[in-house]
Order: structure tokens, then C-alpha cells, then sequence
């Protein structure tokens, strides 16, 4: 059994889809008048709900991509805007963890790693 689906909600829904596209490879799926539908290579779909406020997260809160190998996450951090960058990239070495976060336009904190 795999984790299939996260639901957001997001001040912008154009914004954040334009966004999760260009860094994660997230495509629009389906739409309706409340809700947009993306979905990755890997068939995991990101639900996101245009919303007034946003309401805030604990602290501890994120989700993650893990990634191939260490070279992507190395690819992926050079990609990110930096000043989207929450947390700079860690390298635990010997091939055990590498990482990095950054948040999203709505300040989503997400985890990109390799283990």
C-alpha cells in the first residue's frame, strides 16, 4: 500500500500549479470549479484548493520527494530559488542521507532527499 494523494490549500492555485510543475514535474490532471487535480510520473496526486486563509501548520510539518540519487538532489537544490531555500543542502556521506528543504509559494515546508 503507497501514500497516493495530499491535499494543500494554496492562495494561488495557478501560482502553485506553475510551481509544483517546474520543480517537482507535477501536470494538471482534472479540474472542477473548486479544485485542480496534478499528478507526477509516479501517479501521486497533489489536490489543491484556492483558499481566503491558509490555515497555519505546526512547526514540525512537512512532506517530501525523495529522489534517485544524490547528484538529483544536488540537480534539484542549484534549480530551486534561493530564496525559497528553508534549510541548505546537508550530506550526511557515506551514501546514507542527503538533503535539503524549501518551501513552497505558500510556505509548505518540503523535504528533498535521498537515502
Amino acid at each position: 500500500m503507497d501514500l497516493n494523494h495530499l491535499h494543500l490549500h494554496v492562495a494561488d492555485i495557478e501560482r502553485s500549479r506553475d510551481w509544483y510543475g517546474r520543480y517537482f514535474g507535477f501536470r494538471e490532471k482534472w479540474r472542477d470549479a473548486h479544485i485542480l487535480f496534478l499528478e507526477n510520473d509516479a501517479g501521486f496526486d497533489l489536490a489543491l484548493v484556492q483558499a481566503e486563509t491558509l490555515d497555519p501548520l505546526p512547526a514540525w510539518f512537512h512532506f517530501g520527494f525523495r529522489l534517485a540519487d544524490k547528484p538529483a538532489v544536488e540537480a534539484k537544490y542549484r534549480q530551486m530559488p534561493i530564496e525559497r531555500i528553508a534549510e541548505p543542502i546537508e550530506d550526511e556521506g557515506d551514501g546514507k542521507l542527503i538533503s535539503f528543504r524549501v518551501n513552497d509559494p505558500d510556505g509548505y515546508l518540503i523535504e528533498v532527499y535521498w537515502e
